[in-house]
């Protein structure tokens, strides 16, 4: 108990020194070269946006493959689950179209370039 105790308090002393040695930096710009553009801030946004949408389009389609396994094969809750997974495939299409569509109207901002 007592060595526990000694690592414990020993590494309890040691992380204030070791989080003064780390340096910050900024969340949106993490190359550190200052060249923040608006584009860049609204790019990132909309991929983060669509990330965690494309997250919860699999989590529904998993929750209608559940609702399809536990059916017992009950025609209505058959049905419900295979619902649930059409529309989450569907979700995923528009998830993959509107990313395609947000990342050219992006680079095409980015670079000056439409077209």
């Amino acid at each position: 108990m007592r060595p526990i105790l000694l690592f414990i308090i020993s590494f309890s002393l040691s992380v204030p020194h070791l989080l003064q040695a780390a340096k910050l930096i900024n969340p949106l710009d993490p190359t550190g070269s200052g060249n923040i553009t608006i584009t860049t801030i609204i790019g990132r946004l909309i991929q983060t946006v669509l990330g965690v949408t494309g997250s919860i389009a699999l989590l529904m389609f998993v929750y209608g493959g559940f609702l399809w396994l536990i059916s017992a094969g009950e025609p209505d809750k058959v049905k419900k689950g295979k619902e649930v997974m059409k529309w989450a495939i569907l979700g995923l299409v528009v998830i993959v179209g509107a990313y395609t569509i947000v990342r050219a109207i992006v680079s095409a901002l980015e670079s000056g370039i439409i077209g």
